[in-house]
C-alpha cells in the first residue's frame, strides 16, 4: 500500500483479524496536520455508567490503534470515553521518509506538537472531558515531555513501562546518543540504526521480549503479518538520536521539578526492553509521581497474560477516580 493513495482513498481504514475484531461503535477519521501531514484516529464511546470522562492512549513505538481494540473494551466497560491515534511515522498515519518501513523521526517535538494538535481539535471539541492519559513505552516518554503543558487539561496519567533508558543493549546511553548523532550529523540519520527491515516471519513466541501470553502475541503477530502496512522495522538513527535527547530531557532535575500532573507509573519487573532502574531514579523523590512494579511481568504489560494485565487494570481503577472533585 501506497500511504499518500490510501489517505486519497479511503476514509481512516481500521483493520481486523478473526483474532481482534474491530469494535461496535468505533469510529477513525484523519486529521489533517498543519504540514499537510495526516494522522489516523479513533474514538470509541463509553458504554459502561456513570461516564466518567475520556482516556487518551498513546501508543509506543511500532503499535497502532488496532494493537489496542481490547484495551479500549475494558475502559469503555468502566465508563470511560477512548481517544487515540497513530503517531506520525507509523500505523496507519503518515510517513516522513520514502522507505514507510523505517522508524523515523526529527526531534520529539514533532510527536508533542502532532498531540497538541489532535488535543485542540479532536479531543476538546469532541470527548468527555475530565481527560486522562494511558501511556505505554514510548508514548509513556511522549507524555512525560508534554505533561508541563498539560497541567490544567489532564487530570492524572498512567505510563506503562516508560522509555527512558534501554536495558540489555551493547552500549551504554551516552554512546547511542554520540552514535547517533554522528550518523545524523554525517547524513545517515535515515539508515536503520538497530534492526532492518520488519520480517515477513513471526517471530517464535519462545524468542519474543514483549509478553508470556501466547494468545496476545499470536493476535498481535497476525495483525502485522496480515496489514504489513501497520508496522515498522527498525529505528532509523534519526529517530534513536532523538529519543536518547528526550530522555535526557525528562530525567534532568529542572524538568522533572515541572511536572506537576498527577502520575502512575506501572513497570514490568521481568522488562528486557526498557530499564527499571531508570524508572526507580526517575520516580525518586518526585512528589507527584508513584510507581507500581508487576513482577514477573515482560514489556508490554498491556499485551500480557491476564495474571499480569489485571493487576495494570486494578492499579489503573485504584489510580483513576470518576468522580469530577480532584482527587486526593
Amino acid at each position: 500500500m501506497i500511504y499518500g493513495e490510501a489517505n486519497a482513498l479511503m476514509p481512516a481504514p481500521l483493520f481486523e483479524t478473526d483474532g481482534n475484531p474491530v469494535p461496535e461503535g468505533i469510529t477513525a477519521e484523519f486529521l489533517d496536520l498543519p504540514d499537510g501531514k495526516k494522522l489516523r484516529y479513533a474514538l470509541y464511546p463509553a458504554s459502561g455508567r456513570p461516564l466518567k470522562g475520556t482516556v487518551i492512549i498513546l501508543h509506543g513505538r511500532n503499535e497502532c490503534i488496532e494493537k489496542y481494540f481490547e484495551t479500549m473494551q475494558d475502559l469503555s466497560k468502566r465508563g470511560f470515553s477512548c481517544a487515540t491515534f497513530d503517531w506520525i511515522g507509523q500505523g496507519g498515519s503518515d510517513r516522513l521518509i520514502k522507505d514507510p518501513m523505517r522508524g523515523h523521526i526529527t526531534k520529539f517535538d514533532r510527536y508533542i506538537a502532532d498531540f497538541n494538535h489532535f488535543f485542540e481539535n479532536v479531543a476538546l471539541p469532541d470527548c468527555r472531558a475530565p481527560f486522562y492519559i494511558l501511556a505505554h513505552s514510548t508514548g509513556s516518554l511522549i507524555a512525560l515531555l508534554a505533561s508541563p503543558a498539560l497541567t490544567n487539561r489532564v487530570r492524572r496519567m498512567v505510563l506503562v513501562s516508560p522509555l527512558l533508558s534501554l536495558t540489555n543493549q551493547p552500549l551504554g546511553h551516552k554512546q547511542i546518543r554520540r552514535l547517533s548523532g554522528l550518523l545524523s550529523l554525517v547524513g545517515l540519520g535515515s539508515i536503520y540504526m538497530s534492526g532492518g527491515p520488519r520480517p515477513r516471519e513471526i517471530l517464535p513466541f519462545k524468542d519474543n521480549k514483549l509478553t508470556s501470553d501466547p494468545v496476545r502475541y499470536r493476535r498481535n503477530s497476525v495483525m502485522f503479518e496480515q496489514h504489513r502496512e501497520l508496522g515498522l522495522g527498525g529505528p532509523t538513527a534519526r529517530w534513536v538520536h532523538a529519543s536518547c535527547l528526550a530522555m535526557d530531557t525528562v530525567l534532568d532535575p529542572d524538568f522533572k521539578a515541572r511536572i506537576q500532573v498527577p502520575t502512575l507509573i506501572i513497570a514490568a519487573g521481568g522488562d528486557q526492553i526498557v530499564s527499571n532502574a531508570a524508572i526507580e531514579r526517575f520516580v525518586q523523590g518526585m512528589r507527584s509521581t508513584a510507581l507500581v512494579t508487576v513482577d514477573g511481568g515482560k514489556h508490554e504489560l498491556l499485551m500480557e497474560a491476564d495474571i499480569y494485565r489485571e493487576q495494570v487494570l486494578a492499579a489503573f481503577d485504584a489510580f483513576v477516580p470518576g468522580s469530577d472533585a480532584e482527587p486526593g
